[in-house]
């Protein structure tokens, strides 16, 4: 079942609306923008992605009928992702693991810089460089064992023992989903303080991006790549 269902009003007009039934995962696959609703809401829809969009809003103490009402409400549309999986992995390469690898030292440079200049600060990020260059090499590590291992298979057809390497990068999955939210706490949410410089601005603009870039990412993996072996 879909993650629509059927509600009548009193015209006899049928419109339809999101379930409160329908999984996270599956309203994250099926609605373009939805991830960008859950980011808002703080909504996990990589890790936790099997709860339903009821439980979700009542974990985030969120009104159902108001969290229905924003996803029934999108009409962004992101662009399709391709459906054949040499063409998913091309993309997934060439829009999340060429980007991290490309956008994480700077992010890494200017949180020494801000670390080192605003230490004396109360509000200063302190060990917010070590967790990025700690993400940035598990990052590398995991993303090293995708191209060189689980993509090739992939692209060869897959193998009855590819459920092996998709469980490792799926609990993998897990590690980074733990990581994000440490970026977020030393961050404040993303939020610098009043009258931060430019630079500190300019980093905490680019954890948010490597947080929605890495969680965007991780589902499409989990949710849309990996069903297809599985």
């Amino acid at each position: 079942m879909g993650v629509a269902t059927r509600r009548f009003i009193e015209n006899p007009t049928e419109v339809f609306m999101i379930s409160q039934d329908a999984t996270i995962r599956d309203i994250a696959v099926e609605r373009p923008g939805a991830t960008a609703v859950f980011r808002r809401h703080k909504i996990d829809f990589c890790g936790n992605g099997g709860a339903s969009l009821s439980q979700a809003a009542l974990q985030r103490g969120l009104p159902v009928s108001e969290l229905q009402a924003e996803l029934d409400d999108l009409t962004a549309d992101h662009g399709d992702l391709p459906t054949d999986p040499e063409s998913l992995i091309s993309h997934i390469i060439t829009r999340y693991h060429d980007v991290h690898m490309a956008e994480l030292p700077e992010a890494l440079r200017l949180a020494r810089r801000v670390e080192a200049v605003h230490r004396a600060k109360a509000d200063c990020p302190h060990g917010l460089a070590d967790h990025l260059a700690l993400i940035s090499d598990e990052l590398q590590g995991h993303q090293h064992k995708e191209e060189a291992a689980l993509f090739p298979m992939m692209r060869q057809g897959g193998a009855p023992m590819i459920r092996l390497p998709i469980a490792r990068m799926l609990a993998e999955h897990v590690d980074v989903v733990e990581q994000l939210d440490e970026l977020a706490r030393l961050t404040t949410d993303f939020t610098p303080p009043q009258g931060a410089c430019t630079t500190w601005r300019a980093l905490y603009e680019m954890c948010r991006k490597l947080d929605e870039d890495l969680r965007e990412h991780m589902h499409i993996e989990n949710n849309i790549l990996f069903p297809k072996f599985v």
